[in-house]
């Protein structure tokens, strides 16, 4: 069982590495036209569409955190949703917990602030982890989810159904907006 256990994890933190490591640079306006068009999949309001991408930008540039992997995470909390709510009371576009985003100094109600609250609390928990080797962004992406208390307990991604999901379809995320950058 403990083989099954940890042969689990490397499989889910060797798809969101891979994810995260293919490919190159881009130029801005392969960033905007692969994040707005992911974004358009959900949300069929062309201002909406064009807002919400340029604030991931915008939360990228001025956070220095990849906008791929702030799209991912949106995608996979909130379906590019404004007023998402989850049952245990996370809110907005990177459903912030409000515990979460008071302590980063933000409102999770306002738009820009759920996504610069999100963009940063995925920043910190790179810091936070940028030491544990290879699959340090895979933890990071688990502590966004889990929290970084959970992460550290298990020594990477927790046995969580959920969190495993989480990260896989995050590594996902990412390896379609990737293949919408690259030719």
């Amino acid at each position: 069982m403990q083989l099954k256990k940890i042969f689990g994890r490397v499989i889910v933190a060797a798809s969101l590495i891979v994810a995260l490591t293919v490919g190159g640079t881009a130029e801005a306006v392969d960033y905007y036209s692969a994040i707005y068009q992911t974004v358009n999949r959900y949300n069929g309001n062309e201002v909406e569409c064009d807002w919400i991408t340029r604030a991931i930008l915008y939360a990228s540039s001025e956070y220095q955190v990849d906008p791929i992997l702030i799209t991912a995470i949106m995608e996979a909390e909130s379906n590019f949703n404004f007023h998402a709510v989850s049952p245990v009371g996370a809110v907005g576009l990177m459903q912030l917990m409000p515990s979460t985003a008071a302590s980063l100094g933000v409102n999770p109600h306002n738009p820009l602030e759920n996504i610069i609250g999100g963009t940063i609390y995925i920043r910190n928990q790179i810091g936070r982890f940028k030491d544990w080797g290879a699959y340090s962004v895979t933890d990071a992406v688990a502590a966004y989810n889990a929290g970084p208390g959970a992460v550290e307990k298990h020594g990477g991604v927790p046995n969580y159904a959920e969190t495993v999901q989480y990260v896989i379809n995050v590594a996902r995320n990412y390896k379609n907006l990737l293949s919408l950058i690259q030719p």
